[in-house]
């Protein structure tokens, strides 16, 4: 990395460094100046690539770092006392992964590549440093760590009222929301996770999601090509969500 004689922030030179791939959560929104940000890119470790199957880090494991996930799509899942699996959640790039070891000092789940798969492994105690000196950078940690309670929490809630085609809906909205986030395709992406994932995560089962997809298909919501996924008609997935979009909120208001 080149040395930094300004405070202000080169953007094409961020996406060049290794913690490009956070940059969007944790260093702009936080206001890391250029001297702060070369401390943050000198304990960013870039990790191997992780082959399809392999896990990031499993149940039980002690906290060491966190990650974020710079290409590829995770899934992190428990294993319940009869031994089935659960699955609690999917990650896409530029989200973070290992937020639930915070309490405990240990995960509390598994975290396993969908499919070929880079990370940033940032070390917690370093991490920690910088937050202290940088009162920004950990408001926005903060606020990361935030938002991922509150997607579980939204989960919940959603198995807990909604129908099986509100589901999968508020599913692939949420997805749509998140890729948008991210800066990403948000109307046309690929669905990494199999169907049984998908099933597993909505409390379903796998023969539903899958005629789901069907219907959809069929109400013009989606296009559906193996795992790609086109979403034609926004306002009819909110109205199979049962709710409106907080996007469509927004700009209504």
């Amino acid at each position: 990395m080149t040395d930094v004689t300004t405070n202000v922030l080169d953007i094409g030179r961020l996406r060049t460094s290794c913690g490009a791939c956070a940059l969007g959560q944790l260093c702009l929104p936080a206001g890391i100046d250029g001297d702060e940000l070369v401390k943050l890119d000198e304990v960013v470790q870039s990790r191997r690539p992780l082959e399809r199957g392999r896990t990031l880090f499993q149940d039980g494991t002690p906290l060491h770092s966190l990650f974020v996930v710079r290409s590829g799509t995770f899934k992190t899942y428990t294993e319940t006392e009869s031994g089935e699996l659960q699955v609690l959640g999917f990650h896409l790039p530029g989200e973070i992964l290992g937020f639930d070891a915070l309490s405990t000092d240990a995960h509390r789940c598994t975290a396993e590549a969908l499919e070929y798969a880079t990370v940033c492994e940032v070390p917690f105690d370093s991490l920690q440093a910088i937050a202290q000196r940088v009162p920004g950078f950990n408001r926005q940690l903060l606020r990361v760590a935030s938002r991922e309670m509150v997607r579980d929490h939204e989960h919940l809630m959603m198995m807990g009222r909604k129908q099986a085609q509100e589901r999968l809906a508020i599913f692939l909205r949420s997805l749509s929301d998140r890729h948008r986030r991210l800066q990403h395709s948000h109307d046309a992406f690929v669905l990494s996770m199999t169907r049984q994932d998908i099933a597993n995560y909505l409390g379903l089962v796998v023969e539903t999601v899958s005629r789901l997809f069907t219907r959809f298909e069929e109400m013009g919501v989606l296009k559906v090509e193996r795992k790609q996924i086109q979403i034609c008609n926004f306002a009819k997935l909110d109205e199979l969500a049962g709710e409106p979009s907080p996007l469509a909120l927004t700009s209504a208001g």
